[in-house]
């Protein structure tokens, strides 16, 4: 028997979700060593001391279940951002968190809207579920939202947005998602996934927890994998109206955040010490790349992420292949509907000068 004719119908054309190549399957593949990876917008200070300090006392633990509340985490959220820890709700991850908004509010009868360009586990979730995907043109590479408005309809159940969006690094501003929200219908409910959203300036940053007063319908994902470091620990947190969370942990996995994650997690949340230092790092090394891209006649779309997205004029799988070749791995994003464009994640300053190192020999700069 084929079990595939027995599945969801939205599961029958779904492709797995391709993560960046780890280090060692590159140390297998050519037997090479020295390997950096700037492909998967990893934070490259490695686990801040407070985490870790956290995770071994955590050890003796590990024999009990976690909190499925996340108890403390959430009252480590709520006094930092103002918050009520009933608005708040843990996953694994924000990617778990975008799955879960589909799962508790669409079905096969609603339609999702999201970018063109925008992160692929948006219409990944929307074809699991079996609703109709909608995809909005991208305008410069970023979210269209006049295009999203008109696309909504009575059937339109959920809109993903991401700022800054991966993997362009494109942005809105505070006015643009204020003025989008002022005009979505309360019966639509609007993802804003801010995975990045420490990377950018403070004084472009978007206040959107102050938005969720105004607007019941919002709901915030962030998550702890990219500036906080903890990416191999699985952590993230949602913000929406104490409603709408009681309707989350109506679906949610129980015990979906296991004890170490929550512990770094306490622990890093108030770390504005590291916090700082990463958000500088990535500063330096963005401007350092879009300079070299600028200076030898590259194109590039400028980001607030912590990665960039180069523009090359050929198709970009032979120039990734050739600097794996030099031990560098980077992101080809064909899958995006990009395929001469490569995504490089922003890295430790002597990471972001091997990268150029390699680029210029590979393009004969």
């Amino acid at each position: 028997m084929q079990y595939i004719n027995i599945v969801n119908e939205g599961v029958k054309q779904l492709h797995p979700y391709q993560a960046g190549k780890p280090i060692e399957e590159l140390e297998r593949e050519l037997g090479i060593s020295n390997i950096i990876k700037l492909a998967s917008n990893e934070n490259p200070f490695g686990l801040p001391d407070s985490a870790k300090q956290a995770i071994l006392a955590e050890l003796d633990n590990l024999t009990r279940y976690p909190d499925s509340n996340g108890f403390y985490f959430k009252q480590a959220v709520a006094q930092k951002f103002g918050l009520s820890p009933a608005q708040i709700t843990l996953g694994n991850g924000s990617n778990d968190l975008l799955e879960l908004v589909a799962h508790t509010f669409a079905s096969e009868q609603d339609e999702i809207i999201f970018s063109q360009y925008a992160f692929i586990v948006y219409p990944l979730v929307t074809q699991a579920i079996n609703a109709k995907k909608v995809e909005i043109a991208a305008k410069n590479y970023g979210a269209d939202l006049d295009g999203f408005l008109r696309a909504i309809n009575d059937k339109t159940k959920l809109i993903y947005l991401a700022n800054p969006n991966n993997p362009t690094g494109t942005f809105l501003s505070a006015v643009d998602i204020s003025q989008f929200l002022s005009q979505v219908p309360e019966h639509v409910i609007v993802v804003l996934d801010e995975a990045y959203t420490e990377f950018t300036l403070p004084e472009e940053r978007v206040d959107s927890f102050a938005l969720l007063e105004k607007h019941p319908n919002l709901v915030i994902c962030r998550t702890l994998s990219k500036a906080y470091g903890l990416a191999g620990l699985r952590i993230g947190y949602a913000v929406s109206s104490a409603e709408i969370a009681d309707l989350f942990n109506r679906v949610r996995q129980p015990f979906n955040c296991n004890s170490l994650a929550l512990a770094a997690a306490i622990a890093v949340i108030n770390d504005d010490a590291f916090i700082a230092k990463v958000a500088e790092n990535n500063r330096q090394g963005l401007k350092l790349l879009e300079d070299f891209f600028k200076a030898k006649g590259l194109s590039y779309i400028p980001s607030k992420g912590n990665f960039v997205m180069l523009e090359l004029n050929q198709p970009a799988l032979p120039i990734y292949h050739a600097l794996l070749q030099n031990g560098v791995i980077v992101r080809p994003i064909a899958g995006y509907g990009l395929p001469n464009h490569l995504r490089i994640s922003i890295g430790l300053p002597e990471e972001n000068q091997r990268f150029l190192k390699a680029l210029t020999e590979v393009l004969g700069l």
